[in-house]
């Protein structure tokens, strides 16, 4: 399916001020960027890095006092991968790449080992595999209420689970967390989402399990806002700290930040049920 998406960040400074970004689509297997435009308002110099073990595409600018703006677009053709649910299973520990690993212990936002007991005693009933990780997605989308300003960028895991509120990012946050927690690799995912209403910048995650083929990460929305084969993914870290769309070191004013997803010539039921697997 090819996409058409893009952003617009615009900022008020009162001093030069250092920016670092991350709203470029990632380069994947299954994304192939067609077509992809980038540019500062005011022109500037800027830096690129990408960070070899996620793949996440940094740029760094130093803006001038003033407005700020930057503008992102591209068109990209996703093709995940499709496979059955009732199929992918859970990889032991003992069997699991090393690379993953990291995926498997708590971090700043998710707090997996004070989640175990409850993840246990909620989820160990439930089959395992993609069963699993669906059972925690539907169980936070049950329970959990999604209420815009009900959070803040402090909010963890542990605050989700007690306060019963969140965004996108908290879902996320608490469904890696309690993956970890029963011993299933996840990690944190930004992403333009198609079909998303408003759009935004969204959060998701992926789980790694065994799927048909081998060990492969599959994606999952905990909030069932955004069509699962229409993430179009941007970066990916342990949590939300390794992948902020913006990160200004200094004062600065933001405008609200427009974010756009189209596929042309979609049918309108092309959301899939399959289990969508995006690297392995």
């Amino acid at each position: 399916m090819e996409f058409r998406l893009g952003c617009e960040l615009a900022y008020q400074l009162q001093q030069p001020t250092p920016f670092l970004f991350n709203v470029e689509v990632a380069r994947t297997p299954i994304q192939a960027i067609r077509h992809e435009a980038l540019a500062f308002t005011p022109a500037l110099p800027q830096e690129a890095w990408l960070q070899p073990e996620s793949g996440n595409r940094y740029l760094r600018v130093v803006a001038p006092p003033g407005r700020f703006v930057l503008h992102y677009e591209a068109t990209v053709s996703l093709a995940p991968g499709l496979d059955d649910p009732a199929g992918i299973a859970e990889v032991p520990a003992g069997e699991l790449p090393f690379a993953v690993y990291p995926h498997l212990y708590p971090s700043r936002y998710c707090q997996a080992d004070r989640l175990t007991p409850f993840a246990q005693r909620t989820f160990g009933g439930l089959p395992g595999g993609y069963a699993r990780v669906n059972g925690i997605c539907n169980w936070i989308h049950d329970h959990v209420d999604y209420r815009a300003g009900s959070s803040d960028e402090q909010s963890s895991a542990m605050d989700t689970i007690l306060d019963r509120a969140g965004v996108c990012r908290d879902f996320a946050h608490l469904a890696i967390a309690c993956c970890r927690a029963m011993g299933i690799p996840a990690r944190y995912v930004s992403a333009y989402a198609w079909r998303l209403d408003p759009p935004d910048f969204h959060a998701v995650f992926e789980a790694w399990l065994q799927g048909p083929t081998g060990g492969a990460w599959y994606i999952f929305d905990a909030t069932r806002k955004a069509a699962p084969n229409g993430l179009v993914r941007i970066g990916i870290g342990r949590d939300a700290a390794e992948v902020a769309f913006a990160s200004p070191f200094g004062a600065f004013e933001a405008e609200k930040p427009r974010v756009w997803i189209e596929a042309p010539g979609a049918a309108e039921g092309a959301i899939t049920t399959a289990a969508v697997r995006v690297e392995g």
